[in-house]
């Protein structure tokens, strides 16, 4: 694994494997009384967020401590972006204090791997603006082999707001990495520019019309649907939300359907739900909802990420013998 995890392009299919079976590995520990290992201990973890957030950063600030990791939060309200220093100069000041990983949200997208050409420690992509979120994509891929096993040939569906959306663009790749057949809906309006020689590229199919998708001759084994990014919206890309939830909404009408072709459907959404907009509370709720798993997964995932990225490189203090397996089956021990 290379330094940084910047984009989940920068992945390999035998990678994602590797950081798929450690946090495995990793979420043996969240059914442990006592939840810490000394994995990382020594080691300095920031995570500087310039946009709310509840599941990236808390997962990421439990997985820093749970390994033993001294895990600092810091937000640009706090910091001296408010007082006008610029990001390049703030990265380096942290930098310079000699941590080891700096984890940044950030509203412009492509800020992640700036400020990996200017400090010396990893760097983590926790979503920069509309660009991507790879452990998102990485904890989906793990909340869905849970369930359904390898992911080669399983009919993902990815439905919404795709414009505005980091977690779809890190989970078109890392799904076609893993080998799974995806379908993005939107409507028009909500479909990224350029898409189209995009999903030619890399081999996913687009669609405007949900129904279709649903009813279509290939059964969907899972469908992720996307908030409504409204914050980002400038403009009238759907006439009301009545308007959207009938189109691309998933309604209980539609999990019903969903449900009587496949028993065995999954429902994920990356959160926060706007309920009664692009999900029902009957959908949300519903016993194919994974959404919870994929909450639980985003500990174990960002702790494997955490591993590979600073108890894997050449200058990593010793790891304890027996501390954590690389193998799926394998348990922190």
């Amino acid at each position: 694994m290379t330094k940084h995890l910047i984009s989940s392009a920068d992945l390999t299919r035998a990678e994602v494997e590797d950081i798929l079976a450690t946090a495995a590995s990793m979420h043996d520990l969240q059914r442990r009384e006592v939840k810490k290992v000394p994995t990382l201990r020594g080691r300095t973890v920031i995570n500087f967020f310039f946009e709310d957030s509840t599941r990236t950063r808390s997962s990421f600030e439990i997985a820093g401590k749970w390994m033993s990791a001294d895990t600092i939060n810091l937000s640009a309200k706090g910091s001296s972006t408010s007082k006008g220093e610029s990001l390049r100069d703030t990265a380096m000041t942290i930098d310079a204090m000699a941590v080891d990983a700096l984890v940044i949200r950030h509203n412009a997208s492509g800020a992640c791997h700036q400020v990996a050409q200017w400090v010396r420690c990893s760097v983590i992509n926790a979503g920069d603006g509309m660009h991507e979120h790879p452990t998102q994509a990485l904890l989906d891929a793990y909340t869905l082999r849970s369930r359904v096993g390898e992911l080669d040939g399983r009919h993902v569906a990815i439905v919404g707001d795709l414009t505005h959306s980091r977690v779809f663009r890190s989970n078109v790749i890392t799904l076609k990495t893993l080998g799974a057949k995806v379908t993005v809906v939107a409507p028009p309006t909500l479909m990224p520019s350029g898409i189209a020689d995009w999903s030619e590229a890399d081999g996913f199919a687009t669609s405007w019309d949900l129904d279709a998708v649903l009813d279509g001759g290939d059964p969907v084994d899972a469908v992720m649907m996307l908030r409504v990014q409204r914050e980002r919206m400038t403009g009238g890309y759907f006439p009301t939300p009545r308007e959207y939830t009938v189109g691309y909404g998933l309604t209980k009408e539609r999990l019903d359907r969903l449900v009587s072709r496949n028993p065995d459907v999954l429902v994920l959404h990356p959160g926060p739900m706007n309920r009664g907009l692009e999900i029902s509370p009957e959908a949300a709720d519903s016993a194919q909802s994974v959404v919870l798993d994929q909450v639980s997964a985003g500990v174990a995932v960002r702790m494997a990420v955490l591993y590979h990225l600073l108890a894997g490189s050449d200058d990593a203090p010793a790891i304890p013998a027996g501390t954590v397996s690389a193998t799926p089956e394998g348990a922190l021990r």
